[in-house]
């Protein structure tokens, strides 16, 4: 990892930061989802697909779910994990209400699951991500706070870039609102959330990336 200024190491967060950023971060989607309207919870997020209450319905399926569970699921799915969260996130999204969903996350803001194989800050990852895959998607102003953004963008690494099919061949990303940058190549610029949302697959809308003052070309690939 480059940044364009260099810092000191900074040293692994301890479980009881990433755990209060889980918790914050869950009771802030919360209030998030309160807020919308019934057309909103309709609208389409940036997971392919899914409509914002099927990645609300994905947030919450950690909680109500055993190991057990989890493994029959997962073998109904012919051992396909993208098949099985699909699966459950639609029929989750029709069997609980906007209200419902939106308790779940704050009622188990402190709960401990984080997602399988997972590194020690998996489950801030899953829930700052798929929060901005609903955020993002409605034009919505909510900020993840920088220090969870840090966590998150501290952890990444080319193991992770390779399971979510980013492929930074040739770029860099840049943030402009805080310390960071990451690859070798021509920059691309952006706000930290959206190349948090890079480094997870994600294609963002037009207009949230940039070539920065240089004015490179934004690789197409990571755009919708």
């Amino acid at each position: 990892m480059s940044r364009s200024a260099p810092r000191p190491p900074s040293r692994p967060a301890s479980r009881r930061t990433v755990a209060t950023a889980v918790a914050a971060e869950r009771r802030e989607l919360a209030d998030v989802l309160d807020g919308l309207t019934p057309d909103r919870w309709d609208a389409p997020s940036l997971c392919a697909g899914w409509r914002v209450r099927e990645v609300a319905a994905h947030l919450s399926l950690g909680f109500r779910t055993t190991l057990p569970g989890f493994a029959v699921e997962l073998l109904r799915a012919r051992g396909s994990l993208h098949r099985m969260t699909d699966r459950t996130a639609r029929r989750d999204a029709a069997a609980f209400t906007a209200r419902e969903l939106a308790a779940l996350l704050r009622e188990n803001a402190a709960h401990p699951w984080k997602p399988p194989a997972a590194g020690p800050t998996g489950a801030l990852a899953h829930d700052v991500v798929h929060g901005l895959d609903i955020t993002v998607a409605l034009g919505h102003p909510r900020r993840v706070p920088e220090d969870r953004l840090r966590l998150l963008l501290d952890a990444v690494t080319p193991t992770a870039l390779r399971f979510f099919g980013v492929d930074l061949t040739g770029v860099q990303l840049r943030a402009q609102d805080l310390d960071w940058s990451y690859g070798e190549g021509t920059p691309v610029y952006g706000e930290a959330q959206d190349l948090l949302l890079v480094l997870f697959g994600r294609r963002l809308p037009p207009g949230r990336l940039n070539g920065g003052p240089e004015g490179h070309r934004v690789p197409p690939t990571l755009v919708a």
